[in-house]
């Protein structure tokens, strides 16, 4: 009887073994699998009115913070705490690193496809905010993400032109921008005055995260 009751203990034993190990090895393929989401609409400083004297356009002029680990949008009040990943105002993207905060952010422009994009290569240089001289996110038609139209004012995204971000926390992201504009569409020359006054400024882009800290998408 005792060593029948040995046997059970021991094949007990050993079944918690093997389920707490496939249990392991479960979780930790989980947590290598990238998360892909896209962001609609998030509003950067849109245009609220004209001014009556200058005839100029208004917006509140405050940056609209960003956290990819969560996908959501972060409120003024929770930034002191570096809960943030990017900001952004206008054409402008804020990283958490630098000039424009104490975490670890840092990002680069990528020359290429999204797709393509499936690893960081161990020399990339991530760069930080140096305001108001430089930005990690480089400003200015067709220098970062973006080509702004002077006739028009039609802002619209460069192809082939792929953010890529190290977060607060010191993982990595890979962004592409389709669209400035509420709707994710992109303005063209006939658009109204009214479209490209008050439509623009909602930022429309996908992206895929890597959790476990790694540089593999």
């Amino acid at each position: 009887m005792l060593k029948s009751l040995t046997k059970i203990t021991a094949f007990v034993c050993l079944l918690s073994s093997i389920y707490s190990c496939t249990k392991s090895s479960t979780s930790t393929t989980t947590s290598t699998v990238p998360i892909s989401a896209t962001v609609k609409d998030l509003l950067a400083d849109s245009v609220i009115g004209i001014d009556p004297k200058t005839q100029m356009p208004k917006s509140v002029g405050l940056y609209t913070y960003f956290n990819i680990e969560k996908n959501k949008i972060i409120s003024i009040a929770d930034t002191a705490n570096g809960n943030w990943d990017l900001a952004f105002k206008t054409t402008t993207i804020l990283i958490n690193g630098g000039t424009s905060g104490n975490a670890q952010g840092g990002a680069f422009i990528y020359k290429g496809l999204f797709e393509d994009l499936k690893n960081i290569s161990a020399d990339s240089v991530f760069k930080v905010d140096n305001a108001p001289t430089s930005y990690a996110i480089t400003t200015g038609t067709d220098k970062g993400w973006y080509h702004y139209d002077g006739q028009t004012n039609i802002v619209t995204p460069v192809a082939g032109r792929i953010l890529v971000i190290r977060t607060a926390k010191g993982k990595y992201a890979k962004i592409e921008i389709t669209s400035y504009c509420k709707g994710g569409v992109n303005l063209t020359p006939s658009a109204s005055y009214e479209d490209i006054l008050f439509k623009q400024r909602y930022y429309n882009f996908r992206f895929t995260y890597q959790p476990n800290g790694t540089k593999i998408f």
